[in-house]
């Protein structure tokens, strides 16, 4: 007997919930091709954040389901992210930076009520400084956080919505209903 192609209906029921998630204006969700070697099931979003028109942080959310489950991700179900922004050079120097970014990945998650286990990753910080023929701008900084994480039960609009915000706190963005003041 040949195995089955169908699409399993718990797959089925975490992308609905992914593509049922809304955000807050200043971030744009879009479908992309998933990743197909890391999991018999996958589906990818990204996420783009502008703020006054330009692009200040971009991500992507892959969801991974192996109806079989893997001992190091502890379920079916995986969430695989990459989170990318630009930063001011002198944040990029802060050696606390990467603490305050891993903070907001566990911050969003907890806040939205995303439940999970077996998460880890990595955050990285870099400086870059043009020479040469590519002399121009001034130093350009980024954070990157790189992170996966199981979920534990089937809201998965609660793990898009913690991962808007982190898409947020990456760009910058004040909470929802806050004003930035600015000089």
């Amino acid at each position: 007997m040949a195995p089955s192609t169908a699409t399993p209906p718990t797959f089925t029921r975490a992308v609905e919930e992914l593509r049922a998630a809304t955000t807050r204006p200043e971030i744009t969700l879009e479908e992309v091709p998933a990743p197909q070697r890391l999991a018999p099931y996958a589906h990818a979003i990204s996420g783009t954040v502008l703020r006054h028109g330009d692009e200040v942080a971009t991500g992507r959310l892959i969801l991974l389901h192996d109806p079989a489950g893997h001992d190091a991700w502890d379920g079916t179900m995986r969430l695989v992210t990459y989170v990318t922004a630009e930063l001011e050079a002198e944040l990029a120097t802060d050696p606390l930076l990467p603490g305050v970014g891993w903070s907001w990945l566990v911050d969003a998650l907890d806040g939205h009520s995303a439940a999970y286990t077996a998460i880890g990753g990595t955050v990285t910080q870099t400086m870059s400084t043009r020479f040469g023929d590519l002399a121009g701008p001034p130093p350009a900084a980024d954070l990157e956080i790189r992170a996966s994480w199981t979920p534990t039960d089937d809201d998965m609009q609660a793990h898009v919505q913690a991962w808007c915000a982190l898409l947020a706190s990456t760009a910058g963005l004040p909470p929802p209903g806050v004003t930035a003041l600015h000089a």
